[in-house]
């Protein structure tokens, strides 16, 4: 049964849910807003981040495979809105759980999650994780070396270490010019709720080099925590706890991107239809199983069939990753779970979830159309780093000029810093996407010349 941390001995517990669920929104802190529709300011949160720019582009930027042909298959910006839905459902489980409970706001947890999924990705660079790691390498084994005695430890690891994690916290926090203050201007809860890693990325562990918060706002996650009363880890005074909710918006995201992209590889025909059948009836018990094949002998369309036992599979999900949250609550309000919700689940599931990832690794991930991406991707974004970042540093050039004058002025090129020079093209880079970004390079190598 869940723990009732509203009213358990706070010295025993580190957290309560009702300092963790708030309206109070970064830099509005002192603004009372007068309600204009029946909207909660959850859902407000999610309104807010489904009709912005930067979510909008998520759908000209690759999850896994290259952006679609004939074939449509998943982008950043179906991911996110998948991993939205599949957060408000777990939400909405563990809210239901606490239903006798008298906590202000708690039946609010789905709209809180859904609005965080929405967010995750949105600070990923063009080209997912090889965009992220041409700009880490830039730094690490490129040109960008020259930097390094330029700066200082923590702004050095926030540029080798470079992630989409803290980047969209960044994004959705930062005052960019002629914008207002506290960025999206969303709730402290919806915002602690993407920070998967509460740290610094000098405090990042050396095998993931994840981090959740650039130097230049941590003051943010900082002024966030405190309010809400999430500590620092009992033996790492260097890192918070995460906020209770982060586990449901990873465990939506675990659950989306390894149930989809065996989807995605079966319409792409990298998987066959029989191969992509066995890595979902393993989640199964024999008389679920018998009941799901009963349905699937009925249709003769066979992408129906595989989108049927997809929903299937994440509905066991949902269902299993809410209870382990569940099981688990009070580990995770003093803080001291570890791991994620998808390996806390039923042995069975587990084992179909580790099975379908490495088949993934194997057959997908490893696929030559999503290593061609990968390896195009990685050049785009090295070179653009290259142009821009010299430009940045050397503004009296010529050449530099004429590339500066293509970064909208929101981004601020002319800080005092060369920290903050540098974090204005990794704010207007990153904000990319995949064609722009390809559209750029051609320009900028001469490969492309427009009217010519």
């Amino acid at each position: 049964m869940p723990i009732d941390t509203a009213f358990v001995n706070q010295n025993d517990l580190f957290m309560n849910w009702r300092q963790l669920l708030t309206p109070i929104r970064l830099g509005q802190e002192n603004f009372h807003d007068r309600k204009r529709d029946n909207r909660n300011q959850f859902q407000r949160d999610y309104d807010r981040l489904i009709f912005s720019a930067p979510f909008r582009r998520l759908q000209n930027k690759t999850q896994v495979f290259p952006l679609p042909g004939s074939v449509f298959v998943h982008n950043r910006l179906t991911h996110s809105l998948e991993v939205a839905s599949v957060g408000r459902s777990l939400g909405m489980n563990v809210a239901e759980a606490h239903r006798d409970k008298k906590i202000p706001l708690l039946d609010e947890i789905g709209a809180i999650v859904s609005a965080a999924c929405l967010a995750h990705d949105m600070g990923n660079p063009p080209f997912g994780h090889s965009g992220e790691e041409a700009i880490a390498t830039y730094f690490s084994e490129g040109k960008g070396r020259e930097l390094k005695d330029k700066l200082n430890e923590n702004e050095w690891t926030d540029f080798t270490r470079f992630d989409g994690n803290a980047n969209a916290f960044r994004l959705l926090t930062h005052q960019f010019k002629g914008r207002r203050p506290g960025g999206f201007v969303l709730t402290y809860s919806t915002l602690a709720s993407i920070v998967k890693y509460p740290y610094a990325s000098i405090h990042a562990d050396e095998r993931k080099l994840k981090f959740g918060f650039f130097t230049s706002d941590q003051a943010d996650y900082i002024k966030i925590a405190n309010e809400m009363g999430i500590p620092k880890q009992k033996n790492n005074p260097n890192r918070y706890v995460r906020h209770p909710l982060v586990y449901l918006v990873e465990a939506a995201d675990d659950i989306c991107y390894q149930v989809m992209d065996i989807e995605d590889a079966h319409k792409l025909k990298i998987l066959t239809t029989n191969e992509t059948k066995e890595l979902y009836y393993q989640f199964f018990e024999e008389d679920r199983l018998k009941s799901i094949q009963e349905t699937i002998a009925i249709v003769s369309d066979v992408n129906e069939q595989i989108a049927y036992l997809r929903s299937s599979v994440i509905g066991q999900l949902i269902k299993e990753c809410s209870q382990a949250f569940i099981d688990n609550e009070a580990l995770i309000m003093k803080g001291d779970f570890e791991g994620s919700l998808i390996k806390n689940i039923s042995p069975k599931s587990a084992e179909a979830y580790k099975h379908c990832s490495v088949e993934a690794v194997k057959k997908i991930y490893r696929s030559q159309e999503v290593l061609d991406v990968e390896l195009a991707g990685y050049r785009i974004i090295y070179t653009l780093m290259e142009h821009f970042v010299n430009a940045v540093l050397h503004p009296e050039k010529s050449y530099s000029k004429q590339l500066l004058n293509r970064i909208p002025e929101q981004y601020e090129i002319n800080s005092p810093t060369i920290y903050g020079k540098v974090q204005a093209v990794l704010d207007y880079i990153s904000g990319m996407t995949d064609v722009y970004a390809l559209d750029l390079y051609k320009k900028i190598t001469g490969i492309s010349v427009a009217n010519i």
